[in-house]
């Protein structure tokens, strides 16, 4: 499996402990099989270089789970969120969908727990389904093989941003015509 990490930096040997444990798919190494993806949410900070760092990830003999928008998936990402024990712990890697409130911004209000859990899933079910790799585990790390970085010019950046913004707009709006009245968020 070819993966893609973006930052500010080469990484040759990521660390797994570093990401937050209440992210959506809790303390990993996070990473996309989505080039494009990957390159759409890269971010500028000065004096800093972007660079995209390209892996491989053999798959034999790593305990796997994959998660599809459903409602194991929201539960997983709604605990993660508020602290609970992670439920996968045991899996060397998961794979599955990024939450669209982490990526558009929605100030997380879809997984905060204001709204049902059924409203909830089918709101963060709209829009594009981006999938995102987490390498859980220090035998999953050790079959993830770094393969080349390459540094994404700026005007690169500021194209994906503008992409960004477009989607962005699109899926707020969508988000909109699917709540009959404004007032329904904290119904």
């Amino acid at each position: 499996m070819k993966l893609y990490h973006t930052g500010f930096e080469e990484i040759r040997d990521p660390d797994i402990r570093a990401g937050r444990a209440n992210a959506d798919f809790g303390q990993g190494f996070y990473l996309s099989p989505d080039y494009d993806f990957s390159m759409a949410w890269s971010r500028l900070r000065k004096d800093k270089e972007v660079i995209v760092n390209s892996y491989e990830l053999d798959t034999d003999g790593l305990k796997i789970f994959e998660l599809k928008r459903d409602e194991e998936w929201y539960d997983y990402i709604f605990h993660n969120r508020n602290g609970y024990p992670d439920r996968f712990k045991d899996a060397d890697v998961l794979i599955g969908p990024i939450a669209n409130d982490t990526i558009y911004d929605t100030w997380g209000i879809l997984t905060s727990g204001f709204l049902s859990k059924e409203k909830s899933l089918k709101l963060l079910s709209l829009g594009p389904d981006y999938s995102q790799v987490v390498i859980k585990s220090s035998k999953a790390l050790s079959h993830l093989h770094f393969l080349s970085s390459s540094v994404i010019p700026k005007d690169t950046v500021y194209e994906n941003k503008k992409k960004q913004r477009e989607e962005e707009k699109a899926y707020q709006e969508a988000l909109l015509s699917h709540l009959k009245d404004k007032r329904e968020l904290f119904e």
